[in-house]
């Protein structure tokens, strides 16, 4: 509600009565009389007060201050000119960010280095390889033949899958101890070893190749090819706990991919070793069976391509080696 304050116009004023003037000089005069005194008549100028705004007219625009960009007059407290005297806040901040960075990287390198200066499991550097030379070239090169080997029988074959029974088990515990001494020691890192999608492959076209030869030369002796047949139990005899080992090879090596084991460079160079042991005691038992010489020439075929994959396998040995050495420079 305006409220206005104007100011009031005098009471008093001269008047005359025309009635009473009769002389026309007289009329005359008072008339000149009236327009005199208004002439002399002053207005007042108050001054008009409103509270409230028309609804066209727009709210006159306040200026606070701000508490978070002047918390307590800090904002242009420092400095000599404009760009000295800004807060230092934000600075702050990314001192404080590149302070955690710095000890985040830090303490990764701690844990690096220490990972790289483990002492070495000396228990199990020393009895794995122990386990794998008792279990594996103890009965193959000591154990004398005829305590195992009685013909061409079922008990032979039996006993003869035996002792290579008997190094599955230490090849699993050598290769478990293996992995073991490969892994860190803090827990912290995780070790995930992939083997190439190239090494698996070639790995098993050699086991395809080992499996395919033998039972392609046994099936073509039974069509005829060959003029002298191999029995079955001979064969078993011969080349049966070669082709369960080679068996459980292909699945050893196809878990340690699926895990992502450090140790899948190192299985086939186990298993292929003992496999040279293995068919080296498969010709000293054709021999004793009388096996025709097509069986005999396809068990030192057998040898020479397994001598073969295990050289190329000490070589991959070598390239991994020196491909960790070059990716540890680089990083």
């Amino acid at each position: 509600m305006a409220m206005v304050c104007l100011s009031r116009l005098p009471t008093t004023l001269l008047t005359t009565n025309p009635n009473k003037i009769k002389s026309p000089r007289c009329l005359k005069s008072s008339w000149k009389f009236q327009m005199r005194s208004v002439h002399h008549f002053h207005f007042k100028h108050q001054p008009i007060l409103c509270t409230n705004l028309s609804p066209w007219e727009q709210s006159p625009i306040t200026y606070e201050e701000d508490d978070d960009d002047d918390k307590g007059g800090k904002f242009l407290r420092k400095g000599v000119n404009i760009f000295e005297s800004m807060s230092t806040d934000t600075t702050a901040k990314t001192l404080d960010e590149d302070d955690t960075r710095e000890v985040e990287d830090e303490d990764e390198e701690e844990v690096s280095v220490q990972s790289q200066q483990q002492p070495l499991k000396w228990p199990l550097w020393v009895l794995g390889p122990f386990i794998i030379v008792v279990t594996g070239m103890a009965p193959t090169l000591w154990l004398p033949l005829s305590s195992v080997f009685l013909g061409a029988n079922v008990a032979s074959l039996l006993s003869l899958i035996g002792l290579d029974c008997i190094f599955n088990i230490g090849a699993t515990l050598f290769l478990l101890m293996a992995d073991a001494c490969a892994r860190p020691k803090n827990g912290i890192q995780i070790c995930n070893s992939e083997a190439p999608g190239s090494y698996r492959f070639w790995n098993m076209i050699a086991s395809v190749v080992g499996f395919v030869v033998p039972l392609t030369m046994l099936f073509a002796s039974h069509k005829g090819v060959f003029q002298t047949q191999l029995p079955f139990i001979s064969f078993g005899v011969l080349l049966g706990p070669y082709l369960l080992l080679l068996a459980v090879q292909m699945i050893t090596e196809m878990l340690t991919w699926h895990w992502k084991s450090p140790v899948w460079l190192m299985t086939p160079v186990v298993y292929e070793a003992y496999r040279v042991l293995q068919l080296m005691r498969g010709l000293k038992l054709s021999a004793e069976i009388g096996a025709p010489m097509w069986t005999v020439e396809t068990i030192r075929v057998l040898v020479s391509w397994w001598v073969l994959i295990l050289g190329v396998q000490l070589m991959r040995v070598a390239w991994f080696a020196g491909f960790t050495a070059r990716a540890r420079q680089q990083s």
